[in-house]
């Protein structure tokens, strides 16, 4: 009886667990946020508008970084007040020559060659280090930090800078619009969770200003507030994020701050990524694990809710399995539940049959892509606890 007690203990957790975190947390941010409204002390057309220096890290971007640069120098915010530096991690591709094109007619274009593989991490811990003096200069500089393959909006800019009035922000997260949609693989399911996040990470941001990580692809913080990146820390962004809400300021994201990003469309390369993220994600934990603490309030709610339970997902699942497993031998209730996880857990495996017949529906492919998402952060999760040797990365193939 008391084994059985138990068993339903661990069942019930774990689901109301996986319930919190996918359907109840982002019901209750719903319900806090509404009628609130974003940071409202922002600069205005009379201020002086602070120095904006873009930092990126490229590796064999032939494809995407002229599209890039040219959205950069599209922009509406003032170029004397620009800087773009980029991180050539030892491409062997056009990326470089295609960067030093642009050097003559913006010279505060600024290109650093990288030998060997270093990762994105060091790359901008390096090209940080290199503009410690300038910085004395301009000590109110914001950082965009971004990936090569993001294409800025022309009020991108202006509208991630005007938040750093008010002295308590300290890092702005951009909206990233998927596109390159696509029947045939994820991308579908991947811009429903991109733009899933990106509402709930807002609403972490209006409530508590405790948005939980900018979106590696673009987000913009006080240059004042960079901490070195760990070596073979592979999540940066989260990192940086939890380090300015660690020191009191305030993280949030503006959904008028748009970037656009060519979602992936291959599960199998997403899983690759979302394996990586995962790890990176429990060296996070590791790190800032101390914010779970109830004393810190939202920020401590949100990692909680958001980011810490989603994590322990797949545990979550498994455990929900087993246990049900077990209690089904005596229990009609229990029985019925395993045969309702059983058919769900037979989705994926009927989408990739019918997908080979080139049949896709939609809902099914949701369910495949929760499976094997949640695979991906087990494998992460399993790697972490193995050991990270290597921060060096290999960009996701999109549909570019």
């Amino acid at each position: 009886m008391i084994i059985s007690y138990i068993l339903q203990f661990i069942f019930w957790v774990s689901v109301l667990a996986v319930f919190h975190s996918y359907v109840l947390y982002p019901l209750v941010l719903s319900i806090l946020s509404k009628g609130k409204s974003l940071n409202k002390l922002r600069f205005t057309p009379e201020d002086q508008w602070p120095r904006l220096i873009v930092l990126m890290a490229a590796y064999n971007e032939e494809e995407v970084i002229d599209e890039k640069l040219a959205s950069i120098y599209a922009t509406e915010y003032d170029l004397s007040l620009l800087e773009v530096w980029i991180g050539s991690d030892g491409s062997t591709d056009a990326t470089d020559e295609i960067i030093s094109s642009y050097q003559h007619k913006y010279p505060q274009t600024f290109l650093k060659r990288f030998g060997g593989r270093n990762g994105k991490s060091n790359i901008l811990n390096q090209l940080v280090e290199m503009k410690r003096h300038s910085l004395q200069k301009y000590p109110d500089s914001i950082f965009i930090m971004t990936d090569a393959n993001v294409i800025f909006s022309p009020n991108l800019f202006r509208n991630l800078a005007r938040h750093f009035k008010n002295p308590k922000i300290g890092i702005v997260g951009a909206t990233i619009v998927n596109k390159g949609m696509r029947d045939d693989g994820i991308s579908n399911q991947e811009k429903s969770y991109i733009q899933r996040e990106n509402k709930i990470k807002y609403s972490e941001g209006v409530i508590w200003g405790s948005m939980m990580g900018a979106f590696g692809a673009c987000y913009a913080m006080r240059s004042k507030l960079f901490t070195t990146i760990p070596a073979n820390f592979l999540m940066e962004d989260f990192y940086l994020t939890m380090n300015t809400l660690e020191r009191q300021f305030l993280a949030i994201k503006d959904l008028d701050a748009i970037a656009y990003e060519d979602v992936s469309n291959d599960i199998e390369e997403e899983f690759k990524r979302k394996r990586r993220i995962s790890s990176g994600n429990f060296q996070n934990l590791s790190r800032y694990k101390h914010l779970l603490k109830p004393r810190n309030g939202g920020i401590a709610f949100s990692f909680f809710s958001h980011k810490f339970l989603r994590w322990l997902g797949p545990i979550f699942i498994i455990l929900a399995f087993v246990s049900c497993l077990l209690l089904s031998f005596g229990n009609d209730l229990y029985r019925l539940l395993l045969l309702l996880q059983v058919i769900v857990l037979s989705v994926p495996l009927l989408d990739s049959l019918l997908k080979k017949l080139d049949i896709h529906i939609r809902i099914f492919r949701y369910v495949t892509y929760f499976y094997y998402m949640n695979y991906a952060l087990l494998i992460g999760l399993i790697n972490y606890l193995k050991g990270i040797n290597t921060n060096v990365w290999t960009p996701t193939q999109r549909n570019q």
